[in-house]
């Protein structure tokens, strides 16, 4: 008889307790598991992430969703003051013991713990889909952002080749479950991952969202074939 409690994911309406458990669940293996899934396009896509930032020495970044810290080590190089938040605390322990160096606290992408215009730059990666209201989520990153400061969502999106999406789905919705069983501490998480992906808007319309929330020029550009799409935004 099997004496493992059954494996935890969140449901696709995306509630915080339900998303933080799941995430807790995945924290040990996580890092490793989103480099065997992503084919190591993962560290292309962090770097990618803090060039759209266009950070300078002395500029403070939040970066919302952070995790295990590793894209918020990323954005804190050079000079640059990172700090990331998480609403996972499994996930922030597993980013403190791995990276002892980065600022990582507790925090909810809909009432972040900061002060009005603190941050010359938000990050958000692979988290925005987590977020139980988008749209507030956006609002709340344009006030902890001072006027002028700048956005940058990193998210799966969709492959704008139609042959290359119908391979891209197929893996997603076949294969990638059955490698994350081979490498990932709960395989559950990963059937979420890859329903919430199908389930998430266009390059197109999450820009128009963006601009809703009070950012302004917004632009995106897509990483490999349009799998991942980043958007970049101006506070106004």
């Amino acid at each position: 008889m099997n004496q493992n409690p059954p494996a935890v994911r969140a449901s696709l309406d995306k509630q915080p307790a339900e998303v933080a458990a799941m995430f807790d669940g995945v924290a040990g293996r996580y890092d490793l598991t989103n480099t065997v899934i992503s084919f190591g396009q993962d560290r292309r896509w962090r770097r990618a992430t803090r060039a759209a930032a266009e950070l300078r020495p002395g500029d403070k970044v939040l970066d919302v969703g952070a995790g295990t810290g590793v894209s918020t080590a990323e954005l804190g190089r050079d000079g640059v003051w990172a700090v990331g938040s998480d609403i996972s605390l499994g996930m922030l322990r597993a980013g403190r013991r791995a990276r002892p160096q980065v600022p990582l606290l507790a925090g909810d992408a809909l009432a972040l713990p900061f002060p009005d215009a603190t941050f010359d730059a938000v990050t958000i990666s692979f988290a925005l889909r987590n977020v139980v209201d988008t749209d507030a989520a956006l609002a709340e990153f344009a006030r902890v952002t001072r006027p002028g400061g700048r956005l940058v969502v990193c998210e799966f999106s969709q492959p704008t080749n139609p042959a290359f999406r119908t391979v891209y789905l197929s893996y997603l919705m076949r294969s990638l479950p059955t490698v994350a069983r081979a490498v990932a501490s709960n395989p559950q998480a990963y059937v979420y991952l890859a329903e919430s992906i199908r389930q998430w808007p266009d390059q197109a319309a999450l820009a128009g969202r963006i601009g809703g929330a009070g950012w302004r020029t917004v632009q995106w550009r897509n990483l490999t074939g349009g799998i991942v799409a980043l958007h970049r935004a101006t506070r106004a």
